[in-house]
């Protein structure tokens, strides 16, 4: 018997997640020390418990590297490309970061 569906707004477990996206949780362990965005909430025993808009980062990260083609590289520039958008940053340079990271997914494509 399947368990039954979360509310949207509901903490998931790192085993649910990894389940949702049908990666390993050790590659979810891995992107927390790769992605500074990503911070889930860790209860007693270190139980990690992630909110829905980690859930959410979670599933971007995924999409971009698994259906995209970016590289961790690449998801990394594009995220601090778009967080120093958000801060106030440059919003030129985040589109230029943007621009290159597309610019390398074509020619990987390409060659």
């Amino acid at each position: 018997m399947p368990a039954p569906e979360k509310a949207a707004g509901a903490l998931r477990t790192i085993g649910e997640l990894s389940q949702e996206i049908g990666r390993p949780q050790h590659i979810l362990r891995y992107w927390e020390t790769r992605f500074p965005q990503l911070r889930p909430l860790q209860r007693a025993g270190n139980r990690r418990h992630y909110r829905p808009e980690d859930v959410a980062l979670v599933r971007r990260i995924h999409a971009l590297l698994a259906h995209e083609g970016y590289t961790i590289r690449g998801v990394q520039r594009l995220l601090a490309a778009e967080r120093s958008t958000k801060g106030g940053g440059s919003r030129a340079g985040a589109l230029q970061a943007i621009r290159d990271s597309l610019a390398q997914a074509l020619d990987r494509d390409s060659g």
